[in-house]
């Protein structure tokens, strides 16, 4: 029973090995393929990070103008949205799992409505000084600003979609410098 089983699973593992080789590119992936935190504390370089994401809210004509004209029962989601934003960056290490808490140096959230197409533009930066870099930080920031708006809109409109989450910049760590093709987001300071 057991003898066969060892000597079945000993036989199985150069294939194993050789499945689990591309785990090996990622970093919060041991070599078992499961789920594992990045070890950051051997890390010397506490250099200068940034990162900069955008999300978009499509509101609608009527959602849209009731809240250019601050006619949503809530109250003032422009400023509510930003400081929820600000707000989820701080905490991203509390909600996506393998991400490491982070003391913050800055983090700017920008709400700018777009009447052309009714939507919110929605621009998250965040900067620290440490030793992983804080992409996580300013997508979440953008993300929870977005949601923000939808949770404070949603009575005006159900049609509400946020869309275009992603990466502009950013700056810093080991694979250096990134900025989004076609991005016109100023590099963050």
């Amino acid at each position: 029973g057991m003898q066969f089983r060892w000597m079945a699973l000993r036989s199985s593992l150069p294939r194993l090995s050789r499945c689990l080789r591309p785990f090996s590119s990622l970093s919060h992936v041991d070599e078992m393929g499961r789920a594992a935190m990045v070890d950051v504390g051997r890390k010397e370089d506490q250099q200068r990070r940034s990162a900069t994401a955008t999300s978009r809210v499509w509101l609608g004509e009527a959602a849209f103008h009731a809240l250019q004209e601050n006619r949503i029962e809530k109250g003032d989601v422009l400023s509510v949205a930003r400081v929820a934003g600000i707000q989820a960056a701080k905490q991203t290490s509390n909600i996506i799992p393998m991400c490491h808490p982070l003391l913050l140096s800055h983090v700017r959230v920008d709400l700018r409505l777009e009447e052309n197409n009714h939507t919110v533009l929605v621009e998250a930066q965040v900067n620290c000084r440490g030793p992983t870099g804080v992409e996580m930080e300013a997508m979440t920031a953008a993300a929870t600003a977005s949601l923000t708006v939808y949770d404070m809109c949603k009575a005006v409109s159900k049609s509400i979609r946020i869309t275009d989450l992603q990466l502009e910049h950013k700056s810093g760590g080991k694979s250096g410098t990134y900025r989004r093709e076609g991005s016109t987001v100023p590099s963050a300071a």
